[in-house]
């Protein structure tokens, strides 16, 4: 029986070293194994899904050296250009049937025009205020005026009073140089956050903003984050120079959501100049009213052309009737409406065709002033002809 047992104590102890020998083997080839996989680039798995190396990517010098001069650019440009831009207050009087009338406060940006203390910003910034404080980056506040303002393109002026060393001018660009991707920086008072910086680039150029009484034209669109508060703040390209005001945003929320619109600085250059000499624009006039003819219109109506302005009405002693436009002669009713016609059908202003009332308004806005003479291409009983007229100002609305 001892015989027995020590036959089968040796039995157990033989079958624990052979399965200590086989965990050893087993363990020294998962370790040259993981050894081996920790060498490649990466470790495969079902579907072509890996996992990334523990060694990080190196990135290329050069492309380093051209992400830190893009850095320098945008640090360059607040630099430089947050001194000049400006966070604007405002307070007006507001009724309420159950408070009464109480001071209901606003905010949004502006710029340094120069060093006579003009400041730039959107009308609908200062629109309708009782009181304007504007507050420069070193902290100084000075009560402002304002000095002109243009509901169309949504510009306004205002002066300060304080000493020309306090004030610096912003440097202007030239908007019809832009070319969609362009880097640019937006700098403003989102949500009364002084001086903050947003950077995008040029998303589209030449939009249209279908506003609630007109189009404004020529609007630059941008990626750069906007919010309320940056209304009347620069848009600007790497050199720092405005190429734009920020004016408004496309926005289900409220906030930015990377479509915003800025206007060009080409139309501030020219009529910024004018609400410092008169305190307004003068918008150029044509003096007349027009329907778009669409091809199911004209094929209803037996029109020579599938596209055009048909004029219906011409104020007396407009610059059009001056010209000798003609105006509507029949008025047709229909189930969807009256209907005009008989009158001159305008197909191109200056050679370029038209087809919207739209584009006759903006390339009159952008391209034309008081007093300039435009050509307009007309059919009139099926006979072309050119009419030269020379532009008036639009009556105060």
């Amino acid at each position: 029986m001892q015989r027995g047992f020590w036959f089968l104590l040796t039995g157990l102890l033989l079958f624990i070293a052979g399965c200590a020998a086989v965990t050893a083997s087993a363990l020294l080839w998962a370790r040259s194994a993981l050894t081996h996989l920790s060498s490649d680039a990466a470790l495969s798995q079902p579907g072509g899904a890996s996992f990334p190396s523990s060694t990080p990517t190196p990135i290329p010098p050069e492309a380093l050296l051209e992400a830190r001069a893009i850095e320098a650019a945008f640090i360059s440009v607040y630099q430089r250009v947050s001194p000049s831009v400006v966070h604007i207050t405002t307070r007006a009087t507001a009724f309420d049937l159950f408070r009464g009338s109480f001071y209901q406060e606003g905010t949004g940006s502006g710029f340094v025009w120069d060093q006579e203390g003009h400041i730039v910003t959107n009308n609908h910034v200062v629109e309708g205020a009782d009181q304007v404080e504007v507050i420069l980056a070193d902290g100084t506040t000075a009560s402002a005026t304002l000095v002109g303002a243009d509901a169309y393109n949504d510009l306004a002026v205002l002066r300060i009073r304080l000493p020309r060393e306090k004030l610096t001018p912003v440097t202007l660009g030239d908007s019809s140089r832009l070319q969609v991707g362009q880097w640019v920086v937006a700098i403003g008072n989102p949500f009364g956050l002084d001086r903050t910086m947003t950077v995008g680039v040029i998303s589209a150029l030449g939009r249209t903003l279908e506003l609630s009484d007109r189009p404004l034209g020529e609007v630059i669109q941008t990626d750069a984050a906007i919010n309320p508060g940056n209304s009347g703040g620069p848009l600007l390209d790497l050199d720092g120079r405005v190429i734009g005001v920020n004016t408004a945003i496309r926005s289900p929320s409220g906030g930015s959501i990377g479509i915003g619109f800025a206007i060009p600085v080409n139309t501030i250059k020219r009529v910024v100049p004018e609400l410092i000499a008169r305190g307004r624009y003068r918008h150029p006039w044509l003096g007349a009213s027009f329907f778009e003819i669409t091809p199911a219109f004209a094929q209803a109506f037996r029109l020579p052309v599938d596209h055009g302005l048909l004029t219906v009405q011409v104020v007396p002693g407009s610059p059009a009737d001056r010209a000798g436009l003609r105006g509507a002669t029949q008025r047709v009713r229909t189930r969807f409406g009256d209907v005009f016609l008989g009158g001159d059908i305008i197909t191109a202003i200056d050679e370029r065709p038209l087809r919207r009332v739209d584009e006759l308004v903006i390339y009159l806005e952008n391209y034309k002033r008081v007093g300039e003479t435009v050509t307009l291409s007309i059919l009139r009983e099926g006979q072309a002809l050119t009419l030269q007229v020379t532009l008036g100002e639009r009556p105060f609305e």
